[in-house]
């Protein structure tokens, strides 16, 4: 009767025991799940958060880039014009600030939504003369001021983000700058994660994404493990979607694990110790991890912080490159203005010279008119060289020898050689030796360096200048350089900055003008030092005639 009683006592035992088991497995199945998937959502979480700063850093950089060329006086100046060349020279442009934004393309439109200039101009799929007043962000800008779309591109068949701002003109709208982004380069490293991104628009429609058979289409449903997190200064969200089986996978063998170890109490035993030990190396594993992620993750915000400040010093240059050519065009007007009133004065003070009887009574009268007529030389100086600074190319470059133009230098630069006393030493230089430029403003630049190394030789006996050529295949370096004392250290670290001069009677123009003139030919001037050597030495790089 005892063992019959018992029976069941011991059934149920083992039937709770059991019970008892299966729960906990449950129960450590349970908790894997939750534990893995909260660091799983919460590594998502930051992964998004790092992809929504790209796209709107890259958002904003772009939009800032529109706003500037909008509101730039010479675009304005341009579209009101409505002249062919201007639209070239315009594209030129365009071109060269494509390359330093790694924009899809820039382009210019009229008010019509005519593409006018475009920095993809020399290419065959050229946006110049198409009509885009269709596209809804072209008709946009015109109406609000700035608008936006993501669409194929209906001339390269290219998806991209097109940020357009309207030109504004004393008269109303001139035209429209459009700035068009690829995502490209993103979608592709996107696409060697094994976690699904794209993002949707406020209609729910895909834009960017890593599976391109989900653009243009309406966004997935969401999955047990996606996150999102709007983008910045738009009206995109970004979706991240993570695979939820290796969450599974775990917290299943991490299940399977405590059922063999609860066979026995010596299995359970070995079981637990061994989970304790693989606890603990996946924990350290895991924060491991997270260190290394934290610190990539502070690196890359260093360098998105670093990529901001380099963009505002940009937009800082750009609004002072404004500021100054306001300043050139005030300047030249300025110049014009005096000029007929001072040639006036000029006249008179002649004539009053003229008129003075002789006599010593009459010294201090026709010394008092001497001055006058040379500060109105001084002030005819100076308002030549203003007028020079702020004055624009023509244009009419043209095959130029370089030897006629030194040899014509030589000649306009006798009379201060002569009175300082300096060697000049030149090698020959080849008659067919052709430059793209002016000649003209090639010898003012050339007389300009000649006379600034003539004065810096000034009282000093074993003066010597000599020119240096250097070809480099399409192009040709001309280094002008003297014996003399050099620049100042503070000069020549910014040795073009307007108004600074180290002469008793110079305007600080000379090299600003020089620097001007030679990039209207696409060349440069710079000062380049040689090592070890006393003295000045400029550089002049120019384009070769044959060469283009």
């Amino acid at each position: 009767m005892t063992q019959t009683a018992s029976r069941p006592k011991s059934s149920r035992r083992a039937l709770l025991a059991a019970l008892a088991v299966v729960l906990g497995l449950v129960l450590v199945y349970l908790v894997c799940d939750y534990e893995l998937s909260r660091r799983l959502r919460a590594d998502a979480q930051v992964d998004a958060h790092m992809r929504v700063l790209a796209i709107a850093s890259e958002l904003a950089r772009q939009q800032s880039v529109g706003a500037v060329l909008a509101s730039d006086p010479e675009i304005i100046t341009t579209q009101e014009r409505a002249d062919a060349g201007d639209w070239q020279a315009l594209s030129q442009r365009l071109e060269a600030l494509n390359a330093d934004i790694r924009a899809s393309v820039l382009y210019v439109t009229d008010a019509k939504g005519r593409a006018i200039a475009a920095s993809n101009w020399r290419e065959e799929e050229s946006f110049v003369g198409t009509s885009y007043g269709y596209r809804s962000y072209i008709r946009e800008a015109l109406e609000t001021g700035e608008g936006r779309e993501y669409a194929l591109g209906s001339v390269s068949h290219q998806p991209g983000l097109y940020l357009s701002r309207r030109i504004d003109g004393p008269e109303g709208p001139l035209g429209v700058v459009v700035v068009k982004l690829t995502f490209e380069t993103l979608e592709t490293g996107w696409r060697s994660s094994e976690n699904a991104a794209w993002v949707s628009n406020r209609q729910g429609i895909v834009t960017v994404t890593s599976d391109p058979a989900l653009r243009f289409q309406p966004s997935p449903e969401p999955q047990p493990v996606t996150v999102s997190e709007p983008v910045p200064g738009s009206d995109w969200v970004l979706w991240l979607h993570l695979p939820i089986w290796p969450v599974r996978s775990v917290a299943a063998a991490v299940t399977g694990a405590a059922a063999l170890g609860m066979v026995t109490l010596w299995l359970a035993w070995r079981s637990l110790r061994r989970r304790q030990v693989e606890a603990a190396l996946y924990r350290d594993r895991l924060e491991r991890d997270v260190e290394a992620r934290t610190l990539a993750l502070t690196r890359q915000i260093r360098e998105r912080e670093e990529a901001e400040a380099q963009l505002a010093g940009m937009q800082s240059a750009l609004v002072q490159a404004n500021k100054l050519a306001s300043l050139g065009q005030i300047s030249a007007g300025v110049a014009h203005e005096i000029n007929q009133p001072l040639s006036t004065i000029r006249l008179l003070a002649e004539y009053g010279q003229d008129a003075v009887p002789e006599g010593a009574d009459h010294d201090l009268l026709r010394s008092n008119l001497g001055q006058i007529v040379e500060m109105s030389q001084r002030i005819g100086t100076i308002t030549s060289d203003l007028r020079g600074f702020a004055r624009k190319a023509r244009g009419n470059r043209e095959p130029v020898s370089l030897a006629q133009a030194w040899q014509a230098s030589l000649r306009l630069a006798a009379s201060r050689r002569a009175s300082e006393a300096a060697e000049i030493h030149a090698p020959p230089i080849p008659e067919t030796l052709m430059i793209d430029a002016e000649a003209v403003r090639l010898e003012q630049v050339l007389v300009n360096l000649l006379q600034n190394a003539q004065e810096a030789l000034s009282g000093q006996s074993d003066g010597r200048i000599w020119l240096e050529l250097v070809p480099h295949g399409r192009s040709i370096s001309l280094y002008i350089a003297d014996n003399g004392p050099g620049l100042d250290p503070d000069v020549a670290r910014a040795p073009f900055t307007p108004f600074q001069t180290t002469k008793p009677k110079g305007l600080g123009l000379g090299l600003v003008i020089c620097q001007s003139i030679l990039r209207d030919f696409g060349g440069e001037l710079t000062y380049d030092p040689r090592a070890g050597q006393t003295g000045a030495r400029w550089r002049i790089d120019l384009n070769l005639w044959e060469a283009l």
